[in-house]
């Protein structure tokens, strides 16, 4: 059976899932349930300033059938006062000395706050901080959370401020409001943090009342952008991922990957990329603590088919299989295939293809149906047909090749090939 234990930056927890820093770590009774569902570890809610939270504070985006694709939140930073906070974390600690604790911190943008802050969570035991460079929402007019995450001068020097008093792992949390994570997270990495997570919430806004015209969440009749999570930010944060896990610069630090990981597929893929650990929310507070059975259980089964036995054995088995598109084989060609067999006649990819696509597919009128075949010729390989179409394993893109040997763009060119009929 594979190990899923964990090692992120020296701290040990029984699994790579954390909890990431949100209302279901913001106090004791949440946590311990946590740890008592078998969650490897957490990242307490974000301690700071006095903040006062409104009401409503949550808001979702559903699609089709499946309800919260994407979650949306107005919420501030921990507004429970900060000892009781510290000394929650102190008992969590002692009940569960095998778990995780890392603390998500968000002082005010001046040296002796870091300090003091830091001073206080460190007295608590906790195994590391997270610092929250990345909330889009309230404290941004105060110049903090997102505000000090899109500037990487700034990032830099609180991360400074933070390594000159920190004695236990420093993680620092990206904000994905930007054009490139890049910048943020050399600027840190510069100034000695320990390691990187990503991604915090995207700001939004995720709809409008068509009967009151009130913006989601409703605040009185007002709302607020709100920071975006859930299953419609993955392929963001799997991105933003990878563009870390294949710099060099980042080579020797862990990232801890984060943004809409619900399944343990999802975790693979995060692993895959070059995640060596893994925080949770959103599919936390919409299925319950229980749902990390599913994440170990999933996992675990995996890798042994995978023959992977560690987690260390996944990380970043992907990552060199993203390049620059220029670099990619332009004589590998596929195009589609339908089994007849498995066919349903609906059509929907004859209308794809001759709407929006290559008018690759041909349709002989029959009663009582219609039948589809593939115009090979015609056909560029896009794969449209095969999104759209409703069953499984009906239609296949099958390999065949323009030429056996590998010939990427800047080749092409420089042999002054014709461009082809596509």
């Amino acid at each position: 059976m594979a190990n899923l234990s964990s090692s992120f930056l020296g701290i040990k927890s029984p699994n790579p899932f954390w909890l990431a820093s949100a209302p279901p770590t913001d106090k004791k009774l949440n946590v311990l349930g946590a740890f008592e569902a078998g969650w490897g570890g957490v990242v307490w809610k974000t301690l700071g300033s006095q903040v006062k939270n409104v009401s409503s504070r949550y808001s979702a985006v559903n699609y089709g059938n499946k309800r919260i694709m994407g979650f949306n939140n107005i919420e501030l930073i921990s507004d429970r006062p900060l000892d009781v906070n510290l000394r929650e974390i102190r008992e969590c600690i002692r009940e569960f000395p095998d778990r995780a604790m890392v603390v998500s911190l968000m002082a005010d943008n001046d040296r002796e706050s870091w300090h003091n802050l830091i001073d206080q969570t460190e007295q608590t035991g906790a195994h590391g901080i997270e610092l929250n460079f990345g909330c889009p929402h309230g404290m941004t007019e105060r110049g903090m959370g997102a505000s000090v995450g899109q500037d990487p001068e700034i990032a830099r020097m609180v991360v400074e401020w933070v390594m000159e008093k920190a004695t236990i792992p420093v993680i620092t949390k990206l904000t994905p409001n930007v054009h490139s994570v890049v910048p943020a997270a050399r600027a840190v990495v510069e100034a000695g943090t320990n390691g990187l997570s990503l991604i915090n919430t995207i700001q939004s806004i995720t709809g409008v009342d068509l009967e009151t015209f009130d913006v989601r969440p409703n605040v009185g009749g007002q709302s607020a952008y709100g920071g975006y999570c859930g299953p419609a930010v993955k392929p963001i944060a799997l991105k933003m991922l990878h563009s870390l896990s294949k710099n060099p610069v980042f080579k020797n630090i862990p990232i801890s990957g984060i943004g809409g990981i619900s399944t343990w597929q999802d975790a693979a893929e995060f692993l895959l990329l070059g995640a060596s650990n893994l925080q949770v929310c959103t599919a936390a507070m919409k299925h319950g603590f229980r749902i990390i059975d599913d994440f170990n259980s999933g996992l675990s089964n995996w890798m042994d088919e995978k023959g992977l036995k560690k987690i260390d054995d996944v990380v970043g088995l992907s990552v060199k299989k993203v390049t620059d598109w220029e670099k990619l084989d332009l004589n590998f060609h596929i195009v589609a295939n339908i089994d007849q067999d498995k066919c349903i006649h609906c059509g929907l990819c004859y209308i794809a293809c001759e709407d929006a696509s290559h008018q690759s597919i041909q349709i002989e009128k029959g009663m009582p149906y219609n039948t589809y075949t593939i115009k090979e010729p015609e056909c560029v390989g896009c794969n449209l047909c095969k999104l759209v179409c409703p069953v499984d394993n009906c239609i296949t893109m099958v390999e065949q090749r323009v030429a056996p040997e590998y010939l990427n763009w800047p080749e092409f060119q420089r042999r002054g090939m014709k461009l082809n009929d596509h």
